[in-house]
């Protein structure tokens, strides 16, 4: 019998994919715990829609993503910090503090989407990195003063 998964299972299949399994094993298991349906021309349509509007709202994300990565990439954060003997900072520039200056500018961020490449820890400019999507990346600047 051939069904169309709808919730992903280990090693069995991924959401969307159409497989081929043995009869009792679809309705007994698939089927019957909600991780497949058989497939009919009506499921199929379902699917192609569902794939298809995912595709859409994947799009419009993207484009969305552009925008903010264009207009995050003028921006300059400055922290301010306490400095000892030849100007060396005390401690470093966080990802929670960086997350917490976006903010304050208006940006949803998420701490899991900045990276810092090297420790900020430094005066100066330094970049960092922010994951706004897949394959969209926006680079911030951040200015450490004293």
């Amino acid at each position: 019998m051939e069904v169309i998964f709808i919730k992903d299972l280990k090693n069995q299949g991924k959401k969307g994919q159409i497989k081929t399994v043995k009869d009792g094993y679809a309705e007994n298991y698939l089927i019957k715990n909600g991780y497949a349906v058989k497939k009919t021309k009506e499921n199929l349509t379902k699917l192609n829609n569902e794939l298809a509007r995912k595709e859409k709202q994947d799009e419009e994300n993207k484009k969305k993503a552009l925008k903010v990565k264009e207009t995050i990439a003028k921006e300059t954060l400055e922290f301010k910090v306490k400095t000892g003997e030849g100007d060396k900072v005390f401690g470093s520039i966080s990802v929670k503090q960086i997350k917490d200056e976006l903010q304050k500018k208006g940006y949803e961020i998420e701490k899991s989407q900045i990276e810092i490449q090297n420790t900020i820890q430094s005066l100066g400019f330094h970049n960092v990195i922010i994951h706004l999507y897949p394959e969209v990346d926006a680079e911030v600047k951040v200015h450490v003063i004293k």
